[in-house]
């Protein structure tokens, strides 16, 4: 079956790079309108791939975790594309650095759990009313397995953070079925192919983990837009308030 997304108009934050990107791709590849979110970077290369794929995407520069950039953001979308927000992707977020508790700091604290969780949010409140009015919409919240294990050294607030994502994913699914819309989280395990574990991961930690992964490899960006691709379309209109994991059979519940 073809997931054709033709005329939705989608919102994925963090997307100019990584795990965001390939979801924008996906996304796009299957027809719709991408809003490419980023704040760091230059996201004219993100953008002209998806136009050059033969897909329609725009960048909205804004601070995912401001509520006032989110909602200005959200107007420029809809503007530029003539329509509400049907699909919202909060993939934005970051470990920023390993910090163990000992060593923890209000800053640190603030900026951990601004990108990963407050940032998930507020975006999903700047989507809500446009999806509550049209009765139809998809929000997939992006978590960790992370949040099942608590993450490696020094990840303790980084996998705070994408635990509250998926709890408050649970809440927000609740309060938003009557209107129509489906809210899910995805948890992806261990994805190669993205500076996060170029940054975070030594080569012998990835092995080890590797060696770990019933299907006997990392994960790639594509199977994690996969995933949200399938979320996204109506193959999982009756589908709310769940995590699916995306971690090769490395965390099983």
């Amino acid at each position: 079956m073809h997931i054709d997304l033709t005329g939705k108009i989608a919102l994925v934050t963090g997307s100019n790079a990584g795990l965001g990107r390939q979801i924008a791709e996906t996304l796009a590849a299957s027809g719709a309108k991408v809003a490419i979110n980023y704040l760091y970077g230059d996201p004219v290369e993100a953008v002209e791939a998806i136009r050059q794929a033969g897909g329609e995407a725009h960048a909205f520069k804004a601070d995912a975790t401001s509520p006032a950039e989110l909602d200005q953001m959200v107007k420029e979308i809809e503007a530029h594309f003539g329509g509400t927000v049907d699909i919202l992707v909060n993939n934005a977020g970051g470990m920023i650095k390993r910090v163990p508790n000992a060593e923890m700091d209000e800053e640190h604290y603030n900026k951990v759990m601004d990108v990963n969780f407050k940032s998930c949010v507020f975006a999903c409140k700047a989507v809500a009313a446009g999806m509550i009015a049209k009765k139809a919409g998809k929000i997939i919240n992006v978590a960790s397995l992370a949040a099942h294990d608590g993450g490696g050294p020094g990840a303790s607030i980084y996998a705070a953070s994408k635990a509250a994502v998926w709890s408050y994913s649970k809440g927000l699914a609740k309060e938003l079925a009557p209107h129509g819309i489906n809210v899910n989280a995805i948890s992806p395990g261990f994805i190669g192919q993205t500076a996060f574990h170029a940054t975070f991961t030594a080569d012998a930690a990835r092995q080890a983990t590797i060696a770990k992964i019933p299907l006997g490899r990392e994960g790639a960006p594509q199977d994690v837009g996969r995933v949200t691709l399938f979320l996204a379309s109506e193959l999982a209109d009756y589908l709310t308030g769940e995590t699916i994991e995306i971690n090769g059979g490395l965390f099983m519940r």
